[in-house]
């Protein structure tokens, strides 16, 4: 199935007769070869074959292969039709970044870069199953999963406006812990606060060009000014999650002959809400877990500066699936390392950006920028309300471990004034820049077809991997 070009970076697949909906692509010639190198455009077509789909199955500008779902894919489905998947949400439940605006300036911190990496390398636990200096119980666990960030402010870890201006107040209200099985529990329980591994990263960058002088502003991002990046999801416990409900599906409906991965239930059985209460449980771990990291981020950085402030920009979900109204009709949505990108008009954005439109922000790779677009009305027709949510990765990490040595990706990133620090030297060689696509053509792309509109570029300062 070739897919065909309908205008400047809109690429369609017609719908077959499997099909129930066509699919649709954003992406730039360069972007599409890409994903033509990979099982991308095969996956979405699989995925347009599930009931109870609506439109299309899209692809978005920074799509690469994944598991089941490509990374980078959203569909909507009708609530009573439907179907849930967790290759539709993935492995790591509710990887997510969240953008902090900090009183500080390029200059403040020129010289004290190291000093800051270092500081909050030891602050922040990070790396493959390290665990948490926070010690609970598992009825405080529940207790996390019930109310997300909001539990953390209540605990005195951080401020209301930290969770204010997160998506769905760092709270889902659908989450179910006594979906989540013991063994997710026992995953979790110890890794709340932490970091962990792969291309998770906490990453301070400075505000190095504005495209939208306006958005900006009521974004509260100047020119010079020094951001903090923290993007982390659910640990083992989503993972679990994730594992448990597609071993459960399968024992219960089987599997799509054309996909294994696309393993499925009904929304409205039994088994389908189980999944998505324990998913929306996985989801408030994580927004707890990034809750955490900002008080110890604060904490560290005060130490360093005394006068050192940070506010929360918004906090945005990557992967998730959630109830939402598109058209007046209630569907459940979802994204796949995709970000929501609301419009100026939608009622369920904070007081602060209600009129002006929802903050997404993409990530992009050690060594390279990353960037703060503003969500549009016209996403809810062009994508489910949907855009990129990274730089998307080009190469497996076995094929960059072949290519590149984290010893030589520190050296040339110092010599861009980039201090970095990380767990491993594999986990820097994984995670180098040359791994992933070019997140200036993929926030090119969501900014011309109008899935999100350009406000800021940051560049990175200092970068800690776990």
């Amino acid at each position: 199935m070739v897919p065909k070009k309908v205008s400047e970076n809109i690429y369609e697949i017609e719908k077959t007769e499997e099909m129930k909906v066509p699919v649709k692509i954003y992406a730039s010639g360069k972007l599409i070869e890409k994903m033509k190198g990979d099982k991308t455009l095969g996956q979405a077509v699989n995925v347009a074959k599930l009931p109870g789909i609506q439109k299309f199955s899209y692809v978005l500008p920074d799509a690469h292969q994944g598991y089941g779902y490509s990374i980078g894919g959203v569909a909507a489905f009708d609530t009573e039709t439907g179907v849930i998947s967790p290759g539709g949400v993935g492995y790591d439940i509710n990887c997510s970044v969240r953008m902090l605006k900090t009183n500080l300036t390029l200059k403040d911190v020129e010289n004290k870069k190291e000093e800051i990496i270092n500081g909050l390398f030891r602050k922040v636990p990070s790396g493959v199953g390290r665990g948490s200096k926070l010690k609970i119980d598992y009825k405080e666990l529940d207790e996390v999963m019930n109310n997300g960030a909001q539990w953390a402010v209540k605990k005195r870890f951080g401020k209301k406006e930290d969770y204010e201006l997160t998506e769905e107040e760092g709270k889902l209200k659908f989450a179910e812990p006594k979906f989540v099985s013991d063994v997710a529990k026992k995953r979790g329980i110890g890794q709340l606060g932490s970091l962990g591994a792969g291309n998770h990263f906490l990453e301070v960058q400075v505000v190095d060009e504005i495209y939208d002088e306006k958005i900006a502003e009521k974004f509260g991002l100047k020119k010079g000014m020094i951001t903090i990046m923290i993007h982390c999801g659910s640990r083992g416990l989503g993972h679990q999650v994730a594992s448990d409900y597609i071993k459960l599906m399968e024992k219960e409906y089987g599997f799509p002959e054309y996909d294994r991965e696309l393993v499925n239930a009904p929304i409205k059985s039994e088994l389908g809400e189980k999944y998505l209460g324990a998913m929306a449980a996985a989801a408030n771990f994580a927004f707890a877990n990034k809750q955490l990291i900002t008080h110890w981020v604060r904490e560290e950085m005060k130490y360093i500066f005394p006068k050192f402030e940070a506010d929360v920009v918004y906090d945005i979900c990557h992967n998730i699936a959630k109830f939402e109204d598109h058209g007046g009709k209630e569907l459940l949505v979802t994204r796949k390392g995709a970000t929501r990108a609301f419009g100026p008009s939608r009622k369920e954005l904070p007081k602060k950006y209600q009129g002006v439109g929802q903050p997404i922000i993409i990530p992009g790779s050690m060594g390279t920028a990353s960037y703060v677009l503003v969500g549009t009305d016209e996403a809810e027709e062009l994508s489910f309300s949907s855009t990129a949510h990274g730089a998307g990765r080009a190469m497996s990490r076995y094929e960059a471990l072949g290519k590149m040595r984290g010893e030589k990706i520190k050296e040339d990133l110092g010599k861009k004034g980039i201090e970095v620090k990380a767990g491993s030297w594999k986990g820097l060689a994984e995670e180098g820049p040359d791994a992933y696509k070019d997140i200036d053509e993929v926030v090119k792309v969501s900014d011309e077809v109008g899935i999100g509109k350009l406000v800021v570029r940051v560049r990175p300062v200092a970068v800690m991997k776990g």
